[in-house]
């Protein structure tokens, strides 16, 4: 059975002031599937990915033009709340950000405080860090400031804390990058574990890691979207040859 397809992007165009970072770029991910964007640095991969949720246009002087549909409605429609639609569509960043003045407590449960979501904070929190793989490490400090955590642990800190306003997608923007191969190792085992509730959208530059975590993945270069299919298929049979070039590592 063919799942339904969660984002629906069409003619997807980025700009920067006068540089054009994303070129009518059309592609669909599938509802609870791992989309992989691939690509070297300054392709327009990170673009494209806060374009999917509006963070795009927080930067000045940045415009984007085209289609892009979450459950068939237009995020860039004039009824559409940026705020809520960020509340549906979550981020998690490269590199570890938690609130440094908060507990690791109210660093999970401050989306549901900013949002004036009346949840049962104490569930919410067991439930989020449970599923980050965070709970058994950190559930006798909680009171404790995140800052004691590892990298690896921040990092799942950060992810409890997107999940807590029951997002329906996830957009992970390089989130090993920064980390050890132990905790890369441990996020790559999360995100295979939240695909079973979630849609992931993934960009990384760690081509193995596109392999071994995505259902599909898409090759970005110059702005465009060259190729987008099967992981799989992309690593072992790719149509275009720039694709192929770029995951035997001819260039990039």
């Amino acid at each position: 059975m063919t799942a339904a397809v969660k984002i629906d992007v069409a003619r997807l165009d980025a700009w920067f002031g006068r540089v054009h970072a994303v070129k009518g770029v059309s592609i669909q991910v599938p509802e609870r599937g791992v989309l992989a964007v691939i690509g070297p640095s300054g392709c327009g991969k990170s673009t494209f990915l806060r374009c999917l949720n509006r963070m795009h246009e927080l930067v000045p002087g940045a415009r984007a033009a085209g289609r892009v549909l979450l459950d068939g409605d237009d995020v860039y429609g004039g009824s559409v709340d940026p705020v809520l639609l960020r509340r549906r569509v979550g981020m998690v960043f490269q590199r570890p950000n938690p609130f440094p003045a908060m507990s690791i407590r109210d660093n999970v449960i401050a989306g549901l405080k900013l949002n004036g979501l009346p949840r049962d904070t104490d569930e919410v929190l067991e439930r989020c860090l449970t599923q980050a793989a965070l709970w058994d490490e950190v559930k006798d400090r909680l009171g404790g400031s995140p800052l004691a955590l590892s990298g690896g642990q921040q990092q799942r800190l950060c992810i409890a804390r997107a999940l807590a306003v029951e997002p329906e997608v996830l957009l992970m923007d390089e989130p090993a990058s920064a980390l050890d191969p132990i905790a890369t190792a441990r996020i790559e085992e999360l995100i295979h574990e939240l695909k079973e509730r979630y849609t992931i959208v993934l960009v990384t530059h760690n081509m193995q890691q596109a392999a071994r975590t995505s259902d599909l993945t898409a090759f970005f270069y110059l702005g465009e979207l060259v190729e987008c299919g099967p992981t799989e298929q992309i690593f072992t049979n790719p149509k275009e040859s720039r694709t192929e070039d770029y995951v035997t590592g001819k260039f990039g």
